[in-house]
C-alpha cells in the first residue's frame, strides 16, 4: 500500500494522550497501592513458601503485562508494514519501551521470590532464560531504531523485528511444558478451577487488573511523547 499521507495534527493528539495517560497511570497507582494493602494484609501466606509467596501478586501480573506490551508491538509491527501509518509505529515503540520498563520489574521481582524458595537468586530456568532472551531482542530493537537515521528505514526495519519477536510471546510461556522447570505450571490460569482458594485468587486477579491498567496509563503517554517528536520531526523534513 503507498504511505501514509493523510494530513492529522499530531501535536494535539500528543497532548491528549499525554493528559489522558497521566488520568490513568494516577488510577493505577491508587490500584497498586490497593493491591500492596490487599495482599499483604488481607491475604494468607502459603502454607508451605510463606511471606515470600506474596511477591505472587506483582511477578507473574508484571511478566503478563510484559507480554501484552510485547504482543501489541508485533500486532502494531505488522500492521504498520501493511498500511505504512506512522502512528501504528509510534504506539510500538511507546509499547516496546513499556514493555522493558515491565520486564525489568519481572526480572528484579523474579529473584526476590526465587532465593528463599528455589535456594538461589538465579538459575538458569528455561522461562527466566527466556525471558532474558525476549529482553534481550528488545534492546536490540532500540539499538536499531538508534542506529539507523532515515525514519522511512528506521521504521521498517523495527517493524520487521517487532513482527518477528511476536513468536516469543507464546514459546515464553509454554516453556514450563516443553522444559524440565523450576517455574510451577499455572496455578490460577488454567481451563480448570484455581487450585488456591478464592482469598489468593482474588488477590492475584487484582493484581492482572492493576498491571493492565499500569500498563495503558505508561504507553498512552508515551505513544502521546511519541507523536510529539513524529510531529517535530516532520516539521523539520518538511
Amino acid at each position: 500500500m503507498p504511505p501514509h499521507t493523510e494530513s492529522l495534527d499530531y501535536a494535539s493528539a500528543a497532548t491528549a494522550n499525554i493528559t489522558r495517560g497521566r488520568w490513568i497511570l494516577a488510577f493505577g497507582i491508587l490500584m497498586l497501592a490497593g493491591l500492596y494493602i490487599l495482599a499483604l494484609e488481607f491475604t494468607p501466606p502459603d502454607r508451605l513458601q510463606g511471606p515470600a509467596q506474596k511477591i505472587l501478586y506483582i511477578h507473574p501480573p508484571a511478566a503478563y503485562a510484559m507480554q501484552l506490551a510485547f504482543t501489541l508491538v508485533g500486532i502494531c509491527s505488522g500492521l504498520y508494514l501493511w498500511l505504512a501509518d506512522p502512528r501504528l509505529d509510534v504506539f510500538a515503540e511507546a509499547s516496546a519501551e513499556v514493555g522493558m520498563w515491565l520486564g525489568l520489574i519481572v526480572i528484579i521481582t523474579g529473584p526476590i521470590w526465587g532465593r528463599p524458595v528455589w535456594g538461589t537468586y538465579w538459575a538458569w530456568d528455561a522461562r527466566l532464560t527466556f525471558t532474558l532472551i525476549e529482553l534481550l531482542v528488545f534492546a536490540g530493537y532500540f539499538a536499531l531504531r538508534s542506529a539507523v537515521r532515515d525514519r522511512v528505514e528506521r521504521t521498517k526495519f523495527a517493524a520487521v523485528v517487532g513482527l518477528t519477536a511476536l513468536v516469543l510471546v507464546p514459546f515464553n510461556h509454554l516453556t514450563v511444558y516443553l522444559f524440565a522447570s523450576q517455574h510451577p505450571e499455572p496455578v490460577f490460569g488454567k481451563p480448570e478451577a484455581p487450585s488456591a482458594p478464592w482469598v489468593m485468587t482474588r488477590t492475584f486477579i487484582t493484581g492482572f487488573f492493576t498491571f493492565t491498567v499500569i500498563y495503558l496509563g505508561f504507553v498512552t503517554q508515551r505513544y502521546g511523547i511519541g507523536l510529539r517528536a513524529l510531529d517535530r520531526e516532520l516539521t523539520d523534513a518538511g
